[in-house]
């Protein structure tokens, strides 16, 4: 098995190292890049800032954009990993052991990695970026901070600033058109507080707990698997350690996702592992909910929760919202909000946090026809698809067409696609960088029980990629489970072709005597009888003729029920409609991670200066559309100034003034700084013009236009809504040349 990957030089070639466990011997693999000069001094590990704090898997895009010189020298680490995925699929079809088919996937995880590994030793200078630049950037220009600074902060909560506060809510601005208004779906907005019932029928109670031990002495936690995994992974790179317990260690990854607590403590007894902080002793696996536990009311008995996702206030809404569509699906409805999960330890700024901004989509559609009207639109949308295929093969993600995706299967069904191609369409219109962004499908072990199909909408970053849109096709899953847990059936009816004979089975409550056994639960087992389904009340009845009891159950509580009490009906009915428990298509995007990457993305540098650098964003989202300047203090610019600021106003395009008294090129630098795409200069020639006229800067070019004052407002408005770009500006107006900044 590979293990200990890194990245070695030496003089001008440039190795990875790697172990083998199968031989118990290191080799090494040449890697020949035609960029040398830009890969790193010799060090031990080739890209610091992708592993040595994360250590999550990367494939930038060299899978898309690799010269052929680059993809022979990652074809032979593709083919190993393809190897082991063929073996895989071998052992399965052959009934294998499974110990010797997890142990064969802890080796595909090992080649994947070496193949990553290579794969970000070769990436171009362009593919990564100075994080810290950015970072100190953001801070000082408090786009957003850390909570609570002045008391110490507060890991995994941030405050907006002013330019993030806008910046987010352009984003949630677009969204909310882009899917919302365009799409002509229904807005709901839920309340943030859930009570425990809601999300005990969701499996939210008992999917969200994860086991923790802590540190005996100081009450550090750590996740326990996480900890079990990175204690192994640092035994087997030790050479002191012998084969056979390194043996031991490979069974237990292989065996690591289906242990319970106290397979988890023995291990932990077993090996000796200690506090990777201070080397104290841990305590025994503990649970914990990911959920944020609180009580409505004063007396603390009405458990809740603050909700994880969105997406359950608009399954409880689904009658409503049906009966608000005219009873019609196909329907789509959509909530903007807050989600709430209690991370055991958030890191990576806005990628992983306790408080996040959530944008859901519940698309509701039948079972057996999920075709969508407006396919035809997108089919021929090119897609990067990185396919369960392509991730067991070890090959690169493919650009694809979403209608040949769909039409061979490789996605479940028109509705999903639809969604992908438009999730595709608003990232870009954001500002994503198209070139790192990617489609992942998941693999049959990561997706829920009851899942069709889910693609990640995966965006490349400093810190590899970064899952910030997940697109899922989740059956019937959740509106079953409110069903079961209420007995209110959540159901769309469907008209059927022809009129169709039915046997119908009814339980009839007898109210008279009923009344007098349950006094007021009377009515609500009534209503618990009429809500039976035929295969239900034929099981009542026989449990009726056989024990003389049926223990009806509602809500947990149990009504037993004898024979006098329920007469049983049976007939025959002539029906025209079908009831059926909808199918749900679910985007569910989340605003922090698309920020961040969008900040990552935008970030940029002036050539010839690398200290000078400037958010590059697309003016629709810009916090700030315009930067207003005058050439100096003088009284003689504020008629003009004042005019500019009316045809802006009257555009609803914001703007910053800037009248300090630094240099044009300092002033035009500092609103570069903060993302202002254009700025707008009231010179001495302005006031001698009739009307006023202005010089228009584009930040990104630094080239610059005279127009006059009453043509600006719509030049900037085109701008902002993508309808002029900057090279029709420069087309239709004349050349300003200014002096050199």
């Amino acid at each position: 098995m590979l293990k200990n990957c890194w990245i070695k030089t030496s003089a001008a070639r440039l190795f990875i190292r790697s172990f083998s466990a199968e031989n118990n011997q290191f080799f090494k693999v040449e890697v020949v890049s035609s960029a040398r000069k830009a890969l790193p001094t010799p060090r031990k590990v080739a890209a610091p800032r992708f592993e040595k704090k994360t250590r999550q898997k990367i494939s930038d895009y060299l899978k898309q954009m690799a010269t052929p010189e680059i993809e022979a020298q990652l074809a032979p680490l593709r083919a190993s990993v393809k190897e082991y995925g063929d073996l895989i699929r071998d052992l399965k079809a052959k009934g294998a052991p499974k110990i010797d088919v997890d142990k064969a996937v802890v080796e595909l995880k090992a080649r994947k990695r070496l193949l990553e590994e290579t794969e970000i030793a070769l990436a171009p200078k362009e593919a990564s970026f100075d994080r810290l630049k950015l970072e100190d950037l953001l801070k000082r220009r408090f786009f957003y901070d850390q909570s609570f600074a002045i008391y110490g902060g507060v890991t995994g909560l941030y405050d907006f600033g002013p330019m993030g506060c806008s910046l987010k809510a352009n984003m949630l601005q677009e969204w909310r058109k882009h899917f919302i208004l365009e799409e002509g779906m229904l807005e709901v907005d839920c309340t943030s507080l859930t009570p425990e019932p809601v999300l005990k029928a969701s499996g939210h109670v008992d999917r969200f707990a994860d086991w923790m031990v802590k540190d005996t002495k100081n009450g550090e936690c750590f996740r326990a698997d996480h900890l079990i995994k990175n204690s192994i992974e640092k035994l087997m790179n030790d050479k002191k350690v012998s084969a056979e317990v390194k043996k031991d260690g490979e069974d237990v990854l292989a065996r690591l996702e289906g242990f319970d607590d106290k397979d988890m403590h023995e291990v932990i007894t077993r090996f000796k592992f200690k506090s990777p902080i201070t080397g104290n002793d841990l305590t025994e696996p503990i649970a914990f909910n990911l959920m944020f536990p609180t009580q409505i009311g004063p007396t603390g008995d009405f458990k809740a929760f603050l909700r994880p996702e969105t997406a359950q206030g608009i399954f409880v809404n689904f009658k409503r919202l049906l009966e608000f569509n005219q009873g019609k699906l196909p329907f789509a409805a959509a909530q903007i909000g807050l989600g709430f999960r209690n991370e055991i330890s958030p890191r990576q700024g806005l990628i992983r946090v306790r408080e996040f901004t959530m944008c859901e989509i519940e698309h509701f559609v039948d079972p057996e026809d999920k075709s969508f009207p407006k396919f035809a639109k997108i089919a021929d949308q090119k897609l990067v698809l990185f396919s369960a295929c392509n991730q067991l093969d070890g090959a690169p993600a493919q650009e694809v067409a979403i209608g040949e995706a769909v039409k061979n299967k490789t996605v479940a069904n028109e509705t999903l696609g639809y969604y992908m191609a438009r999730c595709h369409q608003f990232l870009m219109k954001v500002g994503i960088d198209g070139r790192r962004l990617r489609f992942r499908q998941h693999l049959s072990n990561e997706m829920a029980h009851y899942a069709q199909d889910c693609w990640d909408a995966e965006i490349l970053t400093s810190y590899g990629w970064i899952e910030c849109v997940g697109n899922a096709d989740r059956a019937c899953y959740d509106l079953q489970q409110h069903y079961k847990a209420t007995n209110v059936k959540l159901v769309a009816e469907k008209k059927l072709p022809q009129p169709v004979d039915v046997n119908v089975v009814e339980a009839q409550a007898n109210m008279a005597l009923l009344g007098k056994s349950f006094k007021k639960e009377a009515k609500k087992i009534q209503t618990a009888l009429q809500q039976m389904t035929s295969e239900q009340v034929s099981a009542l009845e026989e449990e009726l003729l056989s024990k003389k009891l049926y223990n009806l159950d509602i809500n947990g509580e149990k009504y037993p029920l004898t024979p006098d009490l329920i007469n049983i009906k049976k007939y025959e009915k002539k029906i025209h409609v079908q009831e059926i428990t909808p199918s749900v298509i679910e985007p569910s995007y989340g605003i922090g991670r698309i920020m961040y990457a969008l900040l990552e993305h935008s970030f940029r540098q002036r050539e010839g200066d690398e200290q000078r650098t400037f958010l590059a964003f697309k003016p629709l989202v810009a916090p700030i559309k315009c930067s207003v300047l005058p050439i100096s203090a003088n009284d003689q610019l504020v008629p003009a100034m004042e005019a500019v600021k009316e045809e802006l106003s009257r555009y609803e395009m914001s703007y910053k003034v800037d009248d300090s008294s630094g240099t044009i090129g300092r002033r035009y630098a500092r609103t570069d700084e903060i993302g202002i795409p254009f700025g707008i200069t009231v010179d001495f020639q302005s006031v001698k013009d009739t009307p006023f006229t202005v010089t228009v800067r584009d930040a990104q070019s630094m080239s610059q236009i005279r127009l006059e004052v009453p043509e600006l407002g719509k030049l900037i408005a085109d701008l902002v809504a993508g309808r002029q770009q900057w090279s029709d500006a420069e087309a239709k107006y004349p050349k300003f040349e200014a002096a050199q900044e």
